[in-house]
């Protein structure tokens, strides 16, 4: 679904308190919500495969808000990556923050994650379910948020390529566990990072129509 909204916006470079991670803020003209993006591990805010995606959340409306989840000196060290209860705090910290910024106050929230950024971003949603309106899984390890996915009250969508059975198998059993508006696409001909051709496409398309819908 597209939706071709003045996408005039102010940008800008920021730091995420109390450490100060680095981030960077993009709200179009007349934004209906915000989304968060939560990069996998081994990534950054820079990660191209998010970049593209934010790109075009904002043309459909939507602010985006990319950032570190981690300092380049917790970066080095492998189980920080996989501290789940770590880098969900991040986000709600991310999530409080913006909230209390001018532009984007009394504009809705949303969560976008990737692999284990998925699941700090289910953990986050459980923790702040008056915040968190909608939350958005790409190839993501919602077994990782635990007893966590019960918690959850934001609509949830799981998006898993079609070439990633162990993956896959996971998100299905997480939708059992998940107690809110949910639903699974699988991407055909996708492996776990949708390099293939066209198929990070389908991602935006799928993750613009559930921000559309739900994050108002």
């Amino acid at each position: 679904m597209t939706d071709h909204r003045d996408t005039s916006e102010t940008h800008e470079l920021v730091r995420i308190p109390p450490l100060g991670l680095p981030g960077t803020l993009d709200i179009p003209r007349a934004a209906r919500g915000i989304v968060i993006f939560a990069h996998g591990s081994g990534s950054s805010r820079l990660s191209p495969r998010n970049i593209h995606v934010a790109s075009a959340l904002r043309k459909a409306g939507f602010g985006t808000l990319l950032f570190d989840l981690l300092s380049e000196e917790e970066a080095d060290i492998r189980a920080h990556v996989f501290d789940i209860d770590l880098l969900s705090g991040r986000l709600a910290a991310a999530a409080e923050w913006l909230a209390a910024k001018t532009a984007a106050q009394r504009l809705p929230l949303g969560l976008f994650g990737a692999s284990t950024g998925a699941a700090a971003a289910l953990v986050a949603a459980a923790r702040e379910p008056k915040m968190i309106k909608a939350v958005v899984s790409r190839g993501g390890r919602p077994d990782l948020a635990g007893e966590s996915l019960s918690g959850v009250k934001a609509p949830t969508l799981l998006i898993v390529g079609g070439h990633d059975p162990d993956v896959l198998a996971l998100n299905r059993a997480a939708l059992e566990e998940l107690d809110c508006t949910r639903r699974l696409e699988i991407v055909p001909g996708a492996t776990h990072l949708f390099e293939e051709r066209g198929t990070l496409d389908q991602v935006i398309e799928l993750a613009q129509d559930w921000f559309l819908t739900h994050l108002h």
